[in-house]
C-alpha cells in the first residue's frame, strides 16, 4: 500500500466531517487508507463515521488517551510505504498528497516532509519551527496576536529544513518512521511531534518543508486559550519530559 492517511480527534466531528469529505479523491483508491482514532468522543463522532463512513478503520479508544498514544494505535496498524499524519482539522487536497509523495520519491533522504499551512483566512501558518525550548515558548506566549515566523515568514517562501514540522502535518517515509519509533507517550499533548522530528534526524533522515503545497488547517489552538487549563498544564509536562529527556532547555 502507498498511503496510510491517520487521524485522530476528541470531540471534532465538525471538524473531522470536513476532514474527511477533501479526502474524498482517496477512498476509492485501492492504494490508500484512512485510519481514524477517537480518544473518547462524546458529540456523536463514532456514530457519524459508522453511518457515514463505515469502510473507514475506525479504532475507538473510549477516553482520552492523549495525541502519542491515539497515533500510535493508528501507526502499528497502518500499511503504507508513506505515513501521513494530519490533523482533523485539516482540508488537503489530491495535489498536496500527490505533489508531497512524488518529491519523496525523488528524494529517499527525506523521513519527513510537511507543508504550507494557512487558516480560514488564507493567512501562513508556523507548520515548521525550531526547538520548542524555554524562550520560544517565552515569546511565542509573548506574541499574544497572530502568528509569529520564528523563521521568517520571508524564508517560509522557499524549501528549507526546520529543526521540526508540527503534527498537523507531517509525511512521514515508513522505513524512517520504523528506525525512529513510535510516537512518545509520556507526552500526553504537545510536543510529541518536535521529539518525533528529533529522533527521526538523529536516525539520518532529513526533514524538508515544502511550501509548494498548501492545506487549509482551522488551527483551535487549545493550549492559548487558558494558559492553566487542564489541557495547557498536560501541554507544558510534556515540554519538561523533553527538555529532561534532551538535557536541553533552550
Amino acid at each position: 500500500m502507498r498511503l496510510s492517511i491517520i487521524l485522530i480527534t476528541w470531540n471534532g466531528k465538525r471538524f473531522l466531517s470536513l476532514c474527511l469529505r477533501s479526502l474524498g479523491f482517496l477512498l476509492s483508491q485501492p492504494d490508500a487508507e484512512i485510519i481514524v482514532v477517537d480518544n473518547g468522543s462524546s458529540d456523536g463522532t463514532t456514530e457519524y463515521m459508522r453511518e457515514h463512513y463505515p469502510d473507514i478503520h475506525l479504532i475507538e479508544l473510549g477516553y482520552n488517551r492523549g495525541v502519542a498514544y491515539a497515533r500510535n494505535r493508528a501507526l502499528e496498524r497502518a500499511k503504507g510505504d508513506y505515513l501521513w499524519i494530519l490533523d482533523n482539522d485539516t482540508e488537503p487536497t489530491e495535489e498536496t498528497a500527490r505533489g508531497m509523495m512524488e518529491y519523496m520519491d525523488a528524494h529517499p533522504e527525506v523521513g519527513i516532509a510537511g507543508c504550507r499551512l494557512v487558516d480560514a483566512d488564507g493567512l501562513v501558518q508556523e507548520s515548521c519551527k525550531p526547538y520548542p525550548g524555554i524562550g520560544e515558548k517565552v515569546r511565542s506566549l509573548l506574541h499574544r496576536h497572530g502568528y509569529r515566523y520564528a523563521y521568517g515568514i520571508e524564508r517560509m517562501q522557499h524549501r528549507f529544513e526546520p529543526e521540526y514540522l508540527i503534527g498537523a502535518c507531517q509525511m512521514i517515509r515508513r522505513e524512517a518512521y520504523e528506525k525512529a519509533g513510535e510516537l512518545d507517550e509520556k507526552i500526553f499533548y504537545g510536543p510529541e511531534d518536535a521529539d518525533f522530528c528529533l529522533r527521526v534526524r538523529a536516525a539520518g533522515y532529513h526533514l524538508v518543508y515544502l511550501p509548494e503545497y498548501t492545506i487549509r488547517h482551522h488551527c483551535q489552538r487549545i493550549t492559548r486559550r487558558k494558559l492553566l487549563s487542564p489541557m495547557a498544564l498536560k501541554h507544558i509536562h510534556g515540554l519538561l519530559h523533553l527538555y529532561i529527556k534532551y538535557k536541553r532547555f533552550f
